[in-house]
């Protein structure tokens, strides 16, 4: 497995794991037909993840890499993800990516009062000053407020649903995104943007 310019690439060969996934697929799919079916999916979500990732993670890079490993762990489960909820199983591997990165990352960085610049994404020139505001404004949110968000706002989860997916009180999804959208509201980078319907 590969990739470049942040897409994905089969794996030349099929791994192991992903012989045993095919093996359990249900009678008459076949390996071929299966990786048909993922590759399918990819083209048509791969998009809408990476944005997911860059937004939820707050660095292009890393959410290309993330993205990736997520992916690749989709790809050797597929034959029973596919007929679940393949959108929300990677939306929700890539939360807990995100988490165990932001750790990893807190355990070795020293906090610094100022946010990094993110690099722009090449885009259409308005898209990219809005994309880029929005980086900036999210930057300012805690791991989980910056979570709860994007939930709310771009995949266009309902309060519950988020407390479900990430496994905590709804009062406590209620109180982060309060305190979220207050933070938001007062931004500069925000100031020329109307609202957090921007995310999407």
């Amino acid at each position: 497995m590969s990739h470049a310019q942040g897409r994905w690439t089969e794996p030349s060969s099929m791994p192991a794991g992903r012989q045993d996934a095919a093996g359990g697929a249900r009678a008459g799919t076949t390996a071929a037909a299966l990786d048909d079916d993922f590759a399918a999916f990819v083209g048509i979500h791969h998009a809408r993840l990476l944005h997911l990732a860059e937004l939820i993670i707050g660095d292009e890079h890393r959410a290309q890499d993330l993205l990736q490993a997520v992916l690749a762990k989709t790809y050797l489960r597929w034959s029973r993800i596919r007929q679940q909820n393949p959108v929300g199983y990677v939306r929700t591997a890539l939360i807990h990516a995100r988490t165990d990165w932001w750790r990893r990352r807190s355990s070795s960085e020293t906090p610094v009062a100022v946010v990094p610049e993110p690099r722009s994404i090449p885009d259409h020139g308005g898209q990219v000053a809005d994309r880029d505001a929005i980086h900036r404004a999210l930057a300012v949110l805690n791991r989980k407020e910056r979570v709860v968000i994007v939930l709310r706002f771009y995949e266009d989860l309902e309060l519950a649903d988020i407390a479900a997916e990430l496994n905590m009180p709804i009062s406590t999804v209620k109180s982060l995104c309060a305190r979220a959208l207050t933070k938001l509201r007062i931004s500069p980078s925000l100031s020329d943007m109307h609202s957090t319907d921007s995310l999407t």
